[in-house]
């Protein structure tokens, strides 16, 4: 399936809200990505990411804002590393948007940063993620056991990076 990745604008506010209202997806990212994910939440974060155009894209897929993925370089003595977030609605999982999705991400983040080393931090419950992660490249380099509080359990936190010399 063909996708782009672009700056978002604020006309993605309808498709972000239906795509992202999704506790299928909620349930894997941090609390910052609310359920129910609502208008208010949508216009908030376009309004940052159209702040932040150079690092964060939207996924579009056939003229509509379908997910999102980003890069959050780091500062001081982590200068040299940025975390990378993604997310994809629902029906086009499995369709391997995401793993493509990255390795373009990848490609800017090391073109436009001066960094070695982007990581991504999946929950140990979320076995796509970690699986899309290998196939982009990405090694395991920690896995922190329960120390997640998300939906009322505690759950482990996996690093996965990729370096620039890898």
């Amino acid at each position: 399936m063909n996708f782009t990745l672009r700056s978002w604008t604020n006309n993605d506010l309808a498709s972000l809200v239906k795509h992202a209202n999704n506790f299928a997806i909620a349930k894997n990212m941090t609390n910052k990505f609310p359920h129910p994910y609502t208008e208010e939440n949508g216009k908030a974060f376009i309004e940052f990411a159209i702040e932040n155009a150079n690092r964060m894209f939207c996924i579009d897929i056939n003229g509509s804002a379908c997910g999102g993925i980003g890069l959050h370089p780091e500062a001081d003595i982590h200068c040299k590393n940025a975390e990378l977030g993604y997310w994809l609605g629902e029906p086009f999982w499995g369709k391997g948007i995401i793993t493509k999705a990255i390795i373009q991400t990848l490609d800017h983040g090391f073109k436009t940063f001066d960094i070695n080393r982007i990581f991504a931090r999946p929950f140990g419950t979320n076995l796509a993620s970690q699986k899309v992660l290998e196939k982009s490249g990405f090694k395991l380099e920690a896995k922190f056991e329960k120390t997640l509080f998300k939906n009322g359990e505690y759950i482990d936190e996996l690093i996965y990076a990729f370096r620039r010399n890898t």
